[in-house]
């Protein structure tokens, strides 16, 4: 099965879910937004590219969180208690 990513820079990422370039850099970068499963970084570059897909599905995860206790796993996952 393929999987077929939406790609988007910061700016654009932006755009989409309403948070300053600068929150997504400072704050949800490499906390919530990890590399290798929400951005990469083409090439070996300083240049990152969000994986819209997975940042959607972390999001909507989020909203249900409150529903059921999760624990944030090192690999990015989450463990549901």
């Amino acid at each position: 099965m393929d999987i077929t990513y939406t790609y988007l820079t910061t700016e654009e990422l932006s755009e989409r879910i309403k948070y300053d370039c600068r929150t997504i850099r400072q704050n949800l970068k490499d906390s919530v937004l990890l590399e290798g499963k929400h951005y990469i970084k083409p090439f070996g570059r300083r240049k990152i590219l969000f994986l819209w897909e997975e940042v959607e599905k972390t999001m909507l995860a989020g909203s249900r969180s409150c529903e059921v206790l999760t624990i944030p796993m090192a690999n990015g996952e989450v463990c549901h208690v």
